[in-house]
């Protein structure tokens, strides 16, 4: 019995090619209960085999090898099945008391060639057209984008990121302040020849730092750190949750390419976001026009609309390499297009002359919702990065582009979406100035037809289909219930308060509008989505 992750997992497709090799025969029984998903996906994997201790899939694999066996391996599987509790995955065990059991139904299973054994990837998707180049800025790439990048890893979300800009201040000097003396510190002692190590002279009490591989070198090299209070930028948390971040230098554990995709603070860009390789919720998407988190998606890959580049900057040698046509943004940076010629060449030849890169972008997102898609290719979209068709009516490319933009416009502007959404907000008269939160919840589990705002204001006639707008494996609603509650980071007593955001910005009512925002985008998203026209998913 071991974590049952092995079974599907992207990264482990070695291991399961060394397993068919090395025995005649494997035994796989997938006791499900990976509770590193959520929504329906985690009330399909079922009870916790361990209880409340365990969060990881559990299977129970029996090895058999055979001294003068020379082929592959047979495979014999057999998945427990959907929304078992744990109680009843144990009957079900204790029923089954071996690999004989005529109940067992044993799947014999054919590995294809990515040595996939479950869920395996559609042939017709390596067919589309891929998102993302082989190598990033490549001018010659016959993918959509010529660079793209992964989400911004802090690896110190507590001390970069905060509602309140001038808490993040505070927090970013006092962790500054405290590196520079583990700094000096650690100088004070590298006299002697017997320092093997660098934690035994710095302080690795995480209620002051979080370090990391890439912050600890810099204490070796004496590299000391000036705070940067013009490096404060807007960035998108979470889904639909704004928040300050520090991109002062060496704070950031990796950057990606947000260096090049908003190089200050008033740099104009979107980025699409997408759901990374090896996703353990549904694939889904969300535009943005802040630094998107990591995590904003699943280990989220971005794909911006556009780049840019230093003027000045010689060392590069591809100042002249992108968009001769382009106009410097200002007078440091130049706007370069990130959607590649190849593919404006595709669409124009398709679509016509006037087709744009912008086109090209908003059709991308536009199809990254299609509903039918998302099915189709499931398996190939947890394992791989998104690939799309070129439609082959102009009409539908157009319908899809159109639908981009309209999702685009609603989910970045989510904050003043001033639209109904049928819903009644009711405000205790006695105290209604009073919109701080602490933690919204809903009445109980089953009803999600009312929100309790705060212990004066509760929001009721929720439409149900208002949650079916779900978005890196929850409804948006909930994202925002979420998001926007006062939390303490554990490791450093640093305090998150969203209603900071709300004082900051002279927007008391803030909150609550977002929620109320939220919930008729949620809608709206729906019925555009829904609308979308059917596609014959077709090779390029």
């Amino acid at each position: 019995m071991s974590n049952g992750a092995w079974i599907d997992g992207n990264g482990m497709d070695g291991y399961r090619h060394c397993l068919e090799k090395e025995f005649s025969s494997i035994y796989v029984f997938n006791l499900r209960g990976n509770q590193r998903t959520s929504g329906e996906l985690s009330r399909k994997e079922g009870g916790k085999i361990f209880g409340s201790g365990s969060r990881t899939p559990i299977s129970i694999t029996l090895l058999v090898k055979k001294p003068n066996h020379q082929e592959k391996a047979t495979i014999h599987y057999h998945d427990i099945g959907d929304y078992l509790s744990r109680d009843e995955k144990l009957d079900i065990v204790k029923k089954m008391k071996s690999v004989s059991d005529t109940e067992m139904n044993w799947q014999t299973l054919s590995p294809n060639e990515h040595n996939d054994w479950i869920n395996h990837r559609n042939d017709k998707f390596g067919e589309f057209v891929p998102l993302a180049p082989e190598k990033k800025f490549d001018t010659e790439t016959q993918a959509v984008f010529t660079v793209y990048s992964l989400g911004l890893n802090s690896n110190r979300d507590a001390w970069v990121y905060n509602f309140s800009r001038e808490k993040l201040q505070v927090n970013m000097r006092r962790t500054i302040d405290f590196y520079n003396n583990q700094v000096a510190t650690y100088k004070q002692n590298i006299q002697s020849e017997e320092i093997k190590k660098i934690e035994k002279f710095i302080d690795m009490d995480s209620a002051n730092i979080a370090w990391s591989s890439s912050l600890i070198p810099k204490v070796q090299r004496g590299i000391s750190v000036k705070y940067e209070g013009e490096k404060i930028f807007s960035s998108i948390y979470r889904p639909f949750y704004s928040a300050n971040l520090y991109m002062g230098e060496h704070f950031i554990h990796r950057r990606g390419q947000f260096d090049q995709l908003f190089p200050t603070t008033d740099t104009e860009n979107l980025v699409i976001s997408v759901s990374g390789m090896g996703a353990s919720k549904d694939f889904s998407t969300i535009i943005t026009n802040k630094i998107p988190d990591l995590q904003l998606m699943f280990n989220g890959q971005c794909f911006p609309l556009y780049w840019y580049e230093e003027v000045n900057a010689e060392k590069t040698g591809m100042a002249d390499m992108f968009d001769a046509a382009s106009e410097p943004e200002s007078e440091h940076y130049a706007r370069r297009d990130a959607i590649s010629d190849f593919a404006l060449n595709q669409a124009r030849k398709l679509y016509g002359s006037k087709t744009t890169k912008e086109d090209i972008f908003y059709y991308v997102y536009g199809f990254l919702h299609n509903t039918d898609y998302r099915i189709e290719f499931a398996a190939d979209l947890k394992k791989m990065l998104p690939r799309i068709p070129f439609v082959g009516d102009s009409m539908v490319f157009w319908k899809y582009a159109k639908a981009g933009r309209e999702l685009a416009a609603l989910h970045l502007h989510y904050e003043d979406y001033a639209h109904e959404a049928g819903v009644t907000v009711n405000i205790n008269n006695a105290v209604q100035d009073n919109f701080d939160i602490t933690k919204m919840r809903f009445p109980s589990k089953d009803d999600k037809s009312c929100i309790i705002y705060n212990p004066y204001i509760t929001i009721t006639d929720i439409p149900a289909e208002a949650y079916e707008y779900i978005v890196n494996g929850r409804s948006a609603i909930e994202w925002i219930m979420e998001s926007y509650q006062i939390k303490t980071h554990k490791e450093s007593g640093i305090v998150n308060d969203p209603n900071d955001w709300a004082r900051e910005h002279n927007k008391p009512r803030y909150i609550l509008d977002l929620l109320l925002s939220v919930i008729a985008i949620s809608l709206k998203t729906i019925q555009i989505v829904k609308g979308l026209p059917k596609v014959e998913m077709q090779n390029k």
